[in-house]
Formats: structure tokens, sequence, C-alpha cells
């Protein structure tokens, strides 16, 4: 955990909660399957607003539902 905390991406439990398929999620989406898997194993760490605003609108959520601030542990 970084010093100030850091974003979690909760797309694989959201993937699970729609029941949505990963192929297609990303036909949809318009994005590559090694890139949603990325997002999904939370390995981005610059997050890109245009594929958060397709995320959403696909999954048909809010970007809260998307990413979690986890605060730093004192």
């Amino acid at each position: 955990m970084q010093k100030y905390g850091t974003v979690k991406i909760k797309l694989d439990e959201l993937i699970k909660k729609t029941g949505i398929s990963k192929n297609k999620l990303s036909q949809r989406a318009e994005m590559q399957r090694t890139q949603l898997n990325n997002y999904c194993k939370n390995e981005i760490t610059r997050l890109d607003t245009d594929v958060l605003a397709r995320l959403c609108t696909v999954l048909e959520c809010e970007i809260s539902d998307l990413l979690e601030f986890v605060p730093p542990q004192q």
C-alpha cells in the first residue's frame, strides 16, 4: 500500500455480478482483451477516462461502482 492509498479497479467483480463475458465486454467497449484483463487484474497504472466511460456505458454502472479509493494503512 502506498503512502497516499490506492485506487482499486472493481471490474472483475462487476463482470461477475452482471454475468457478461469478457469477450462480449471487450467487443462492446471496443477494447483489446489484454487491456481488459489488465483492468480486471488491477495492473493499470494510468487510468484512461475514455476507457472508463466506455466500461460504465456498457456495464450500465456509475464510476463509483467501478473504482474504489483504498486509504493508506497507518
